[in-house]
């Protein structure tokens, strides 16, 4: 896997994936992008929900929805690192079975996120969910 960051201006960048999409980060102050310290909690989240959404459709739930609410802390110094992050599931369905969604979240975090599995050597995460019954 190969990429590309390039410098627009300002703290602006625009980073170019192997695959051929854009990305735009923003470091400044005032900036109109996500930092990267937001992409890789995102990226934690997003990287997590592609298996949970997976899991779920396997075990044959009824899923119509599934956000996931991240939060984390950094360290006080430089470098500011991640030191907590939790991610928190919130699954919308009909009749979804919470002990489905708990293995799924399960599985996520201990076998198949890998961008959570590297981020877990130096920060503590943790996992929550809550299902919602679809009206």
């Amino acid at each position: 896997m190969d990429a590309v960051v390039k410098w627009v201006e300002g703290d602006t960048f625009i980073g170019r994936s192997h695959s051929g999409h854009n990305v735009v980060f923003d470091a400044g102050k005032d900036s109109a992008a996500p930092s990267p310290m937001e992409m890789v909690l995102m990226s934690a989240g997003c990287c997590s929900s592609v298996d949970v959404v997976s899991i779920l459709k396997k075990a044959r739930q009824i899923v119509h929805g599934v956000e996931v609410k991240l939060s984390a802390e950094r360290a006080e110094s430089a470098p500011r690192v991640f030191t907590k992050m939790n991610l928190h599931f919130v699954v919308t369905g009909e009749k979804v079975a919470e002990n489905h969604v708990a293995r799924a979240v399960q599985l996520s975090a201990e076998k198949y996120c890998s961008v959570a599995l590297m981020l877990e050597k130096t920060v503590e995460i943790t996992h929550s969910f809550e299902v919602v019954e679809s009206v």
